[in-house]
């Protein structure tokens, strides 16, 4: 059975959207931090709008890990996605969840979930999330999509944490229910 892994930048606010404000602390480490990341899933689970703004992205790029991105199993959610034509994407729609559930019922390594701030809200309501791997930096914005929205509740148990200077990468899953 996969797992499904969130990973996201984030700010000390909790705000994930448009983490343009990442690029001035990227470095070595995180670099190899996100390189060991996606060498150990099956592929990643993307929301429409993150889809739609890596395929723009990544096939013309030159960047570390643009090979891998390119090449990888690519599912994407969306009930308004009619194609999908960036190499290796297949769309999942109509009934998500149950999609999803059954995505996860299939033996393999874990999906990522990169960005996808609406996919993972989905995620978090229906308990799919099996591990968070944030990436927290000390910035603080005051708006924006935050990971955990209002009203959402959720236990989590650290299981790692590193330090990459400024930045922490925290490992969670979900605490066991009594």
């Amino acid at each position: 059975m996969r797992r499904i892994v969130v990973t996201t930048f984030l700010t000390l606010d909790g705000v994930m959207e448009h983490p343009m404000w990442s690029m001035p602390y990227w470095n070595d480490d995180i670099a190899k931090f996100k390189g060991e990341e996606r060498e150990t899933c099956d592929g990643l689970l993307l929301g429409r709008i993150t889809y739609e703004g890596f395929a723009q992205a990544w096939p013309n790029s030159k960047d570390e890990g643009a090979d891998w991105m390119n090449n990888a199993r690519k599912y994407v959610v969306s009930n308004t996605l009619k194609t999908a034509t960036w190499n290796n994407s297949h769309i999942i729609s109509g009934d998500i969840v149950a999609e999803l559930k059954a995505l996860k019922a299939v033996d393999g390594n874990h999906l990522l979930v990169d960005g996808s701030a609406t996919l993972v809200q989905t995620l978090i309501a229906e308990n799919l999330v099996d591990e968070y791997r944030l990436l927290v930096y000390p910035v603080v914005v005051g708006k924006g999509i935050r990971l955990f929205q209002d009203n959402a509740q959720a236990t989590l148990t650290l299981v790692e944490s590193q330090s990459f200077g400024n930045v922490l990468a925290l490992r969670y899953h979900p605490a066991p229910k009594d």
